[in-house]
């Protein structure tokens, strides 16, 4: 008999949509793991207590509900948007079933449309990342030719003139501006190295980059910490991890600079380290990935500039190069992760995601 549950209970819970099952009373009789994730509740807390205590946030839910087994129908509310206590609100399709076999009772499935939108735009963003790199790759080669004649040239040139001619300081301003726009070029294409991946706690990482963001953040900035020291250990390499997490404290930094210049306090920069469960990254599902998290609570991103956020080149400072994100996905994405972003004024979010073993 044990065996007999056990089978469908193990199913159940591999599953990523979340399940729950309710009596005739609209008792909670069964939850799946993933309702558990989504709703941050436990089995032991929500059974055989009623819905609307149980998960508060289905409460919005209780007349359909009780409609649905007064009439032995089931029905289906499509993009049903469930606020979640001390959590951002979530976007799920809602399907509610009539239990034949307990003669009484409904299953809802939750499926959480957030995430497949997020899955969606992590692949949408890999394919546009590769493609902006072999643009820039074919790019920097066709710049680089002609740079490496011009500075050749300025050389030759400079030669030609005596050592009192005072013409000199023209050919080192060509000389120097080539010599810019080369290394521009390099910073565009980023790291050409491939990843040196080692096991690793993921702190040894975020402990570096707090100490360099300590340094770098004016005394107006308070830098916070939150560490999970549960996480195991993952496979990656930590040099090109630190520089992702630099990178993308360092334009929370910039977002948090200038908000005050008399002194007070300017705002707050933390890192956070967390693990997330069953997640898909870049079509490959996760049992256990590393999150880090990067929060502000500068402007916010603008609206318009969130979906092209990783695009070479695009930044929304003035004075920014645009290349910090761009370079920081790439590393990321070798290593079989993404870059997520939430972004409001007060709070914004970068996590970045990392499997436990990178793909091969």
């Amino acid at each position: 008999m044990t065996e007999s549950r056990t089978v469908p209970d193990a199913i159940l819970d591999g599953l990523t949509v979340a399940v729950i099952a309710v009596d005739s009373t609209l008792r909670v009789t069964y939850v799946n793991a993933a309702c558990e994730r989504m709703f941050a509740v436990t089995r032991r807390h929500v059974l055989d207590r009623p819905l609307a205590v149980a998960i508060s946030h289905l409460d919005v839910l209780g007349a359909r509900l009780s409609a649905a087994l007064a009439q032995g129908a089931g029905f289906i509310e499509h993009e049903l948007r469930l606020e979640r206590h001390g959590q951002t609100p979530i976007t799920v399709d809602c399907t509610a079933t009539p239990l034949a076999a307990s003669g009484a009772g409904l299953l809802l499935e939750m499926a959480a449309l957030d995430r497949h939108l997020s899955v969606s735009r992590d692949a949408l963003r890999a394919v546009q990342q590769e493609t902006s790199r072999a643009l820039v790759r074919g790019l920097a080669h066709e710049i680089k030719n002609p740079l490496g004649g011009i500075r050749g040239a300025a050389q030759l040139l400079e030669r030609t003139f005596a050592a009192d001619s005072g013409h000199h300081e023209y050919t080192q301003v060509i000389i120097r501006e080539v010599d810019r726009l080369r290394r521009l070029v390099d910073r565009m294409l980023g790291p050409d190295q491939l990843p040196r991946p080692r096991a690793m706690n993921i702190h040894e990482v975020v402990e570096r980059v707090y100490r360099l963001v300590v340094a770098e953040a004016s005394p107006a900035v308070r830098v916070w910490r939150d560490y999970d020291p549960s996480i195991p250990e993952l496979v990656a390499d930590p040099e090109q991890l630190v520089q992702v997490v630099l990178n993308i404290a360092r334009n929370a930094l910039q977002a948090l600079t200038g908000r005050d210049e008399s002194g007070h306090d300017a705002g707050a920069l933390g890192l956070r380290t967390r693990v997330r469960r069953q997640l898909t990254l870049n079509g490959v599902r996760h049992a256990l990935v590393v999150q880090v998290d990067v929060e502000d609570d500068g402007p916010g991103v603008p609206p318009a500039l969130q979906e092209k956020l990783f695009y070479p080149m695009v930044t929304g400072r003035a004075g920014g190069t645009g290349l910090g994100l761009s370079v920081a996905q790439y590393l990321v994405l070798g290593h079989g992760g993404a870059i997520e972003c939430r972004s409001q004024p007060g709070c914004t979010v970068f996590s970045v995601l990392l499997p436990l073993v990178p793909p091969r």
